[in-house]
Order: C-alpha cells, then sequence, then structure tokens
C-alpha cells in the first residue's frame, strides 16, 4: 500500500481516529512539524489497547507520546556522552599496551606478526590492517594531531592513531590480538577476555544508535551479555531458566557499563538516567513508568546496582 503525503490536520486526524487524546491542536501541529510525525509515531505503542488492537488507551494523550519521545532523546544523549568516554579509554588503553609491547612507529605496531597467528584469521588480520593503514593515509592530513607528527616527526603513533579510528575498527582490532594482549587489556578493566569481546560490538551497536537518533529505549541487540554477578546479586526474575533482564536490552549496557566505566562516569551518568526516568514518570497518565521500564530491561530494583561493587 502506497505511503501519500498528509498535512497536518491530516496526522492529528488520523491518531484522534485512534482514540488519542489532543488538547491542543496548535501544540501537537508545532511538534509534528518540528519532530516529524513519522519518528514521533514510533513511541505510540505502549499506549495501544494491545498489540491487535491498534487503538489508544482510554485517556492516552499525545502529551504521553511525547513525553517517551523526549525521554529517548535525553537518554541517547546521556548514553552517547558516556560511550564517547569509554571508548576514548578503551583506545587509549589499547594504543598505551601495543605502544609498550611493540613500538610507536607504523611499521613497527602494524606489523601483521602482531597480531593473532591462528589461521582462520589470516585474511581478518591483513584486511584490517589495510583499513587502518587507509585511516592513516585519509586522514594523516585532515587533523591537527596526525598532521603535527606526520609534518614533525614523519609517522603517527598509535595513541594519535587511534584518535581517527572508528569505535568498530578499534574493537575489530581486539578480536585479532594475541591471547596474552587481549588479557593484558581485558584485566585492566578487571573482566574476562571472552566478555570484552562480545561487549566491544554491543556498545558500537548502541553507539551509532545514538548517533543516528533511533529508537535506544526498547532496543535489543543479536548479541546476549554473559551472565554477571549483577544479574544475580538484583534477582533478575528467570523464565526457562533464563534471566528475563539484562541480557540483550537496554539494562544489558548498563551492566556493561558499570563494570567499564569509572565509578565516578559511571554514577554521574545514572544519576542523570534517574531523573530523566522519574522525570517522564511524572508525565505519564494512562500507562505506568513500570511499563516503559519493563520495555527497557530494567528491573524493579535497578537502582542497587550503583551500590554493588
Amino acid at each position: 500500500m502506497e505511503k501519500i503525503f498528509k498535512t497536518l490536520d491530516e496526522q492529528i486526524a488520523i491518531l484522534k481516529s485512534k482514540n488519542l487524546t489532543i488538547d491542543d491542536e496548535q501544540y501537537v501541529k508545532n511538534i509534528l512539524l518540528r519532530e516529524n510525525y513519522f519518528f514521533v509515531n514510533g513511541y505510540r505503542y505502549p499506549f495501544y489497547k494491545s498489540l491487535n488492537d491498534k487503538t489508544f488507551l482510554n485517556g492516552a494523550n499525545f502529551r504521553e507520546i511525547y513525553a517517551l519521545f523526549y525521554f529517548d532523546r535525553q537518554l541517547r544523549n546521556i548514553l552517547f556522552k558516556n560511550i564517547l568516554i569509554l571508548e576514548n579509554n578503551i583506545k587509549s588503553i589499547i594504543s598505551y599496551e601495543l605502544s609498550q609491547r611493540y613500538g610507536y612507529k607504523e611499521k613497527h605496531y602494524l606489523n601483521p606478526k602482531n597480531f593473532t597467528n591462528e589461521p582462520h584469521k589470516y585474511r581478518q588480520v591483513n584486511d584490517l590492517l589495510r583499513k587502518v593503514k587507509r585511516q592513516i593515509t585519509i586522514n594523516g592530513n585532515q587533523h591537527a594531531a596526525t598532521k603535527h607528527y606526520l609534518s614533525n616527526y614523519g609517522y603517527i603513533p598509535l595513541w594519535i592513531v587511534v584518535k581517527v579510528l572508528s569505535f568498530g575498527i578499534v574493537g575489530e582490532l581486539y578480536t585479532i590480538l594475541k591471547k596474552e594482549d587481549q588479557q593484558s587489556i581485558a584485566d585492566i578493566f578487571h573482566i574476562d577476555v571472552d566478555s570484552l569481546l562480545i561487549y566491544l560490538p554491543i556498545i558500537a551497536n548502541y553507539r551509532n544508535l545514538c548517533a543516528h537518533e533511533d529508537i535506544c529505549y526498547e532496543h535489543r541487540t543479536q548479541k546476549e551479555i554473559p551472565i554477571t554477578k549483577y544479574h544475580q546479586n538484583l534477582n533478575i526474575p528467570l523464565t526457562n531458566g533464563e534471566y528475563i533482564y539484562g541480557r540483550n536490552d537496554l539494562f544489558a549496557l548498563i551492566i556493561i557499563l558499570k563494570q567499564l566505566l569509572s565509578t565516578d562516569d559511571f554514577h554521574l551518568m545514572f544519576k542523570e538516567l534517574s531523573y530523566e526516568i522519574d522525570y517522564l514518570s511524572g508525565r505519564l497518565n494512562s500507562i505506568k513508568i513500570d511499563k516503559i521500564l519493563d520495555k527497557m530491561g530494567f528491573p524493579p530494583n535497578y537502582q542497587e546496582i550503583v551500590r554493588m561493587d
């Protein structure tokens, strides 16, 4: 069925026909014009009577949908800011460990012999090193720091190169390191290598989602994180032997950030997040905040994670 352009009045008429309360049409028009009907409408589902009956709950108001939309924007901003902090931490640690072990010039730290010699990863190693070299070539004269090193020293050390590499490439770089190098990096974060190998692409996934303003609060990742002490200590319920929260949902990301961010950074992030949850709760009338927390994968006692070691 072809989707055709609809005026703001037509968009409002559609929402009203589905039992949505609109108490100020000019306010709604301003929101729809500024934010886009399609994007705002992506937050309507928690306010439906059911998945089959796609009409709104009695008393559901457009302001509630916009409140959830706004909450998700604030959530993305908080997460993105802290993922960038973590990204810098990870890049710094990887560059330090590899520079210390293999040297600070490209011909040293990009030597294929420095990476895994597992036969099935031979192609991946060479492809990834080509990507890194390409980024150095492309960005070498475009960034002040890389240009400075090229002009004055004729090379770019790894701790500068990581600044121009995407987080995805840095995450993939970790997968081709020698086992002992993977271990030394994981030890700094006090986690095991297998967990970090799973965490990095999940972090990259959320980073891209936040950067492109996709719906975040109910996002699910393809990979599940391993069971941690936080799942157990929070007494997260089990269904068929599987924890119902904190495996591939937003709370799984919170568990990752709990382990990888500094204590101060995590506490500040969580304080901001809790404020936004409380603010949203005060703006909901037709549903309770518990419904949104459930979609986020947050257990009722989620705040206890802050006080856990």
